[in-house]
């Protein structure tokens, strides 16, 4: 876990970091917040609605963001304050995903970044990408 201070941020700061969603975490992310639709449990009803296979729950992959901010930009001081993701292919699982994100505003007065981040899948296509407000907590 990375620990940033506010005086370690720079403009143009970046960190990336891969995860593979596997079917476990999808089963378990259905069952911790209830979000049963077959399109995520169940793989004939996916390949019926056009898709290979089941989806991974797009809320799933966008946890991957507060991850980024939690654990490598800035990691231990930050505070999630908003985040506007926006989904552009599905994911599957197994799928290895690469969160990236770079720091692209400083608020030097509230303490606060804001991070342009993207989550691209193993062919490089870019699968989401999100705009993250953060603050940064000195203790």
């Amino acid at each position: 876990m990375n620990e940033y201070r506010w005086a370690d941020l720079a403009i143009g700061m970046r960190r990336e970091f891969a995860v593979v969603v596997t079917p476990a975490s999808v089963d378990a992310f259905a069952a911790l917040t209830g979000d049963t639709n077959p399109l995520h449990l169940d793989s004939e009803s996916a390949r019926a609605a056009g898709f290979r296979e089941r989806l991974v729950h797009g809320m799933l992959t966008a946890s991957y963001y507060s991850t980024l901010v939690g654990i490598h930009l800035p990691g231990r001081y930050a505070l999630l304050h908003s985040l506007n993701v926006e989904f552009a292919l599905p994911v599957y699982p197994g799928d290895t995903l690469t969160v990236s994100g770079a720091i692209v505003f400083l608020s030097e007065a509230i303490q606060m970044a804001e991070i342009d981040a993207e989550i691209r899948n193993g062919e490089r296509a870019r699968v989401s990408k999100a705009k993250i407000r953060v603050g940064i907590r000195e203790r």
